[in-house]
């Protein structure tokens, strides 16, 4: 295990970085309690390791084996249930959706997208991350990132309904 040092920072980090992290497990799993269990599995699997990437990039790496930890439960049919119920609580810069039915729409879209496409769509929209920091924490070109993203868009303006507002449709592309 790390020292007294290392127990400290690692704690350090999941308070700070726990939140964010369990909302990108949440967006992967699409329930609260699979999010839950995702982010404890990849904590304890980086905690021996955590005094060769506490100096690096953490948070990148947690994000990545969040992504390919989740891809190794789905591809072994790990989810018994289907998620229902309640959202967890908007972030706290606020509500990103107008609406808890918009929000429960864009979380089952995304949900139902392939592991790539959601991934790709989890970390480029949701994480914010650029197609470079995207394609590394995916171990693929950014080409993959980029036709991952535009097949997944397209996929979810044709499962989402239009957003309007003052009757145009404030996803439309401009002329």
């Amino acid at each position: 295990m790390g020292s007294g040092a290392d127990h400290g920072d690692f704690e350090a980090f999941v308070a700070a970085r726990g939140p964010r992290l369990l909302k990108v497990a949440w967006l992967l799993t699409g329930d609260a309690h699979l999010a839950e269990d995702l982010l404890q599995t990849v904590l304890a699997k980086i905690w021996p390791k955590w005094h060769k990437i506490a100096d690096s990039h953490p948070e990148a790496y947690v994000r990545k084996a969040l992504v390919h930890t989740h891809a190794s439960w789905w591809r072994r049919r790990w989810r018994g249930e289907v998620p229902h119920g309640e959202l967890p609580d908007a972030t706290a810069s606020g509500d990103r959706y107008a609406s808890v039915d918009l929000e429960q729409s864009l979380a089952d879209a995304v949900r139902a997208l392939p592991v790539r496409q959601r991934a790709v769509v989890v970390l480029r929209y949701f994480e914010d991350l650029s197609v470079e920091e995207t394609a590394a924490t995916l171990g693929c070109a950014e080409g993959t990132v980029k036709s991952q993203a535009s097949k997944a868009l397209h996929t979810l303006r044709e499962r989402l309904p239009p957003l309007t507002e003052g009757g145009c449709d404030r996803y439309a592309r401009s002329a």
